[in-house]
């Protein structure tokens, strides 16, 4: 594949669609400790499901608007009024299976937050803060795990893969093909600040 600015890349990152590859560059593999994001990224995940990310990720600005800003506190309090009027936006996938369960994840992403102090905690404890490095996989034990402990907390559209796909959007997992030229970029990064960020980012 040639791309304009010789930069090599992984595969599925669509030279034509500019949104996709800056998603590419500058989002995918980077580690994420806000739980607002860490909120989008669980809904836009789970509205993914049977659709490509493309598509979803081409919506991605409707889905903030129609969301509130991704809001975890106003989405938990969505009503069957605020459900329906979301199943009546073009602009977003109107499946109302993953509309409700955005609104019931939101609310059991809170419980998680109070639990934990953050969602960003609760995440990161799987790995003991640590990205994991690793290529070619949809799933592993690891997202098995955590998707088994989402679904009993009660959530929805939370299987393995759509899990292991989330944790490495948010950096979890680092999954920069070979030859790609952000394949080893996370390595510097991979150890966290006092902060919690990790360094050198």
């Amino acid at each position: 594949m040639e791309w304009e600015d010789k930069k090599i890349r992984c595969w599925w990152a669509n030279p034509k669609n500019p949104r996709y590859v800056a998603y590419h560059d500058r989002e995918w593999g980077v580690p994420v400790y806000d739980d607002r994001k860490l909120f989008e990224m669980l809904v836009l995940e789970s509205f993914q499901a049977g659709l490509s990310w493309e598509c979803v990720l081409n919506k991605r600005e409707a889905f903030w608007e129609a969301f509130d800003g991704f809001d975890v506190e106003k989405v938990a309090a969505y009503d069957e009024a605020r459900i329906e009027t979301l199943r009546g936006n073009p602009a977003i996938i109107r499946n109302k299976l993953k509309i409700q369960a955005a609104v019931a994840n939101a609310k059991i992403f809170r419980q998680i937050q109070q639990e934990h102090g953050s969602f960003s905690g609760y995440l990161w404890s799987w790995t003991k803060g640590k990205v994991i490095y690793e290529k070619g996989m949809s799933r592993s034990e690891l997202s098995d795990r955590v998707s088994a402990d989402l679904k009993k907390r009660g959530m929805k559209f939370v299987g393995t893969t759509i899990i292991y796909a989330y944790m490495q959007a948010v950096g979890i997992i680092y999954s920069h093909e070979e030859g790609c030229f952000l394949e080893h970029k996370g390595r510097a990064h991979e150890a966290p600040g006092e902060d919690g960020a990790p360094t050198g980012y």
